[in-house]
């Protein structure tokens, strides 16, 4: 149902009239072109919309780019309308949504979806059954799912649940077990703060999000997550996120996979996500440096960099001020060349069939360059070769 970008009133969408003579179209292929037509995709423009749940729960998403949709379950709190004016959100969004759909919405009981939250609610399933919602309110059939943070576990379970709806999987900051977070008392610890003292709660938080944010970009986050819900739904959260364990979903998953995390991330560890890349059976592992937990904060840019190959999008040039060889400097002309094609997500085959040689003779320079490069996997090497701008 397509709502304007100021979640006002409800409009409803037109009915569709198929051409005499068309082939048939399903009714998803309708509902998509007619959120097509209605703005859902339009260049850099964010529009918003609520789908329900069963029973009735309104779930808030927003819509932005254009292009094969890239859909983001709902991490810990947010809100689509707040979050869109936060200067670095919105530009990791357009980031992806180069050439992408980006799809994002907000939890039950957060943000523009309805504040009304039962206590049974507070459940796995019930994060399946939103981003279901959500994508049955869409008509998206198939998608590529980038969880981030806790995001990551609902990504996880619905691409091993239903694996013919997910073509690829990208994680960011996320975690295989929320019962290795921390001790026990330390996360009875912190949901109770949250509980009884939200302010104090999310300066402690903000702590853990970003240990070298300014003064001003910490109040500004826990602002935004007070805002974005109360103290009751976020302990309530909170403590789900120490109680999922996606370990028997991560095996199940089909979909080529990528993980992404920041080495000193404190919120969550990175010997969680080398948890996550050894169960997945397709998986790679790329870290950057930093130790902010949410990718749009921090060096946003170089966490597009890191992804944008697998993603088959633009990534964002390189600052001026950054080395453009980082190490490419060691690799031959042929090296850098067969890198490049590497970066484009093109197999050993296709880059032999490109430069006209043998499929062994690339896969011999791929493994020179993982070596000169001292790096572990192919789309750390593509990662390596985005951020120093050879796309």
């Amino acid at each position: 149902m397509y709502f304007p970008p100021e979640l006002g009133h409800e409009t409803a969408l037109p009915v569709p009239t198929v051409p005499a003579g068309s082939s048939l179209v399903t009714a998803g292929d309708v509902r998509w072109a007619l959120a097509v037509a209605s703005g859902y995709c339009g260049p850099m423009r964010q529009t918003t919309g609520f789908s329900r749940m069963p029973e009735g729960e309104r779930i808030a998403f927003a819509v932005v780019g254009g292009g094969a949709p890239i859909v983001l379950p709902a991490w810990w709190v947010s809100n689509v309308a707040e979050d869109w004016h936060f200067d670095p959100f919105r530009r990791f969004v357009e980031g992806l949504a180069a050439g992408r759909t980006v799809v994002r919405y907000d939890r039950v009981g957060t943000g523009v979806s309805d504040r009304e939250r039962a206590p049974q609610t507070f459940t796995p399933e019930f994060e399946l059954a939103t981003l279901c919602a959500v994508l049955d309110e869409l008509a998206l059939e198939r998608v590529t799912l980038m969880g981030i943070s806790c995001g990551g576990c609902t990504a996880v379970s619905f691409a091993a649940s239903w694996p013919e709806r997910v073509d690829r999987l990208l994680l960011y900051g996320c975690y295989a077990d929320g019962h290795t977070l921390g001790p026990p008392e330390a996360r009875r610890g912190m949901v109770d703060l949250v509980r009884s003292h939200w302010g104090l709660g999310s300066r402690l938080l903000a702590d853990m999000f970003g240990p070298s944010w300014s003064t001003e970009t910490r109040s500004a986050f826990t602002a935004a997550q007070r805002s974005s819900a109360d103290a009751q739904v976020a302990a309530n959260l909170l403590e789900l996120i120490y109680d999922t364990d996606v370990r028997e979903d991560l095996p199940r998953v089909r979909a080529p996979a990528l993980v992404v995390h920041r080495e000193h991330d404190r919120a969550m560890r990175l010997r969680g996500a080398r948890e996550v890349a050894a169960l997945l059976p397709h998986a790679e592992l790329v870290t950057l440096p930093g130790d902010a937990h949410l990718p749009w904060h921090g060096d946003g840019d170089a966490v597009l960099r890191a992804v944008a190959p697998f993603l088959h999008i633009e990534a964002p040039a390189a600052p001026a001020s950054e080395p453009h060889t980082d190490g490419l400097d060691e690799l031959s002309e042929r090296e850098r060349e067969v890198l490049g094609l590497v970066a484009q997500g093109l197999s050993d085959a296709q880059i032999a069939e490109r430069l006209v040689i043998s499929p062994h003779t690339v896969h011999r320079h791929v493994a020179n360059i993982l070596a000169k490069l001292r790096l572990p996997t192919r789309a750390a090497a593509a990662a390596r070769a985005a951020r120093a701008g050879l796309l």
